[in-house]
């Protein structure tokens, strides 16, 4: 007979408004504690220096991770000019340091070059593997990991405040992006060096910090003298589009089959399959059917 796993099948996405000096990990154990919930995970790591819109998907939710990892950030950073560390943000020792500062003018002349398709350097304190290793591990040991450049779709890159020797950016980005690289890069550019000291992510995906809550009442939740409110796992999904299904339809795809999709999809293209508007399984179309790839069943 099967072990019953601990706690409660939750099923749902949280945000939470992240606060400087917490893991996004900690985050998550804390939330899956509050709600006593079965199985938790996030949408996208926030260092402790970080705050802001960190999603935490519950029980079948978690399914739908990678397609809000996928999507598009939004972030708030400052950059302090003058100095580079070794980590590119406040943490790190000074590595490299300039009298230099930037006019208006000089920055907004370089915005140009960090948007579009662009190619980044990740921070050597990241978690990229290198031969199996995370980079920040080798980064702590004393060696310095040569990291690959990867390309990077910059949507929007604005200047919204600046004084003489820090400017204030908004950046939205997909999948990959580095704010820490972006405040390196930009005072190479410059002349001048520089390094994040404040950076908060407004939105991931279709989650945003307006919509967070404060972990602090975690604890109420836990002892019932308060709630939250999940949003719908299919939440997550609702950039890709929808076929409604059957009841019958439902159980096969549910069970590994192929149906017949209705309405207008192209070859290959992801979408998600739903009951009473309920996620049943994402999959591919091809040959006028959806092949499931992902399929969701919910425990009562």
């Amino acid at each position: 007979m099967a072990r019953r796993r601990k706690g409660n099948p939750v099923h749902g996405w949280l945000v939470v408004d992240k606060p400087v000096g917490i893991g996004s990990t900690d985050i998550v154990s804390k939330a899956r504690w509050a709600l006593q919930a079965r199985k938790a995970g996030h949408a996208g790591t926030l260092d402790p220096l970080a705050s802001g819109a960190l999603a935490l998907a519950f029980g079948e939710a978690t399914k739908t991770v990678p397609y809000v990892m996928d999507g598009d950030k939004r972030y708030e950073f400052t950059v302090v000019w003058g100095a580079a560390t070794a980590t590119d943000d406040l943490e790190g020792e000074v590595v490299r340091e300039s009298a230099l500062r930037p006019s208006e003018d000089d920055i907004l002349g370089v915005l140009d070059d960090f948007r579009g398709d662009i190619m980044q350097v990740p921070p050597v304190f990241s978690a990229v593997r290198v031969d199996g290793a995370r980079a920040y591990d080798l980064a702590r040991a004393g060696e310095v990991p040569e990291l690959a450049a990867r390309e990077l779709r910059v949507s929007a890159l604005n200047l919204i405040g600046r004084d003489e020797s820090n400017a204030t950016f908004t950046m939205t980005c997909g999948k990959g992006g580095y704010v820490r690289s972006i405040a390196r890069d930009l005072g190479e550019a410059l002349g001048c060096y520089g390094h994040v000291t404040l950076l908060r992510r407004l939105s991931t995906g279709p989650f945003h910090v307006d919509d967070g809550i404060d972990p602090g009442i975690l604890d109420a939740v836990r002892e019932g003298e308060a709630s939250v409110e999940l949003l719908p796992v299919a939440t997550a999904l609702a950039h890709l589009p929808c076929v409604d299904l059957m009841v019958d339809e439902a159980l096969r795809l549910r069970n590994g089959n192929p149906v017949e999709a209705r309405g207008s999809l192209a070859y290959g293209e992801t979408c998600w399959a739903a009951l009473d508007g309920a996620p049943v399984a994402v999959g591919l179309f091809k040959g006028g059917m959806i092949h499931p790839s992902r399929v969701f069943v919910f425990e009562e």
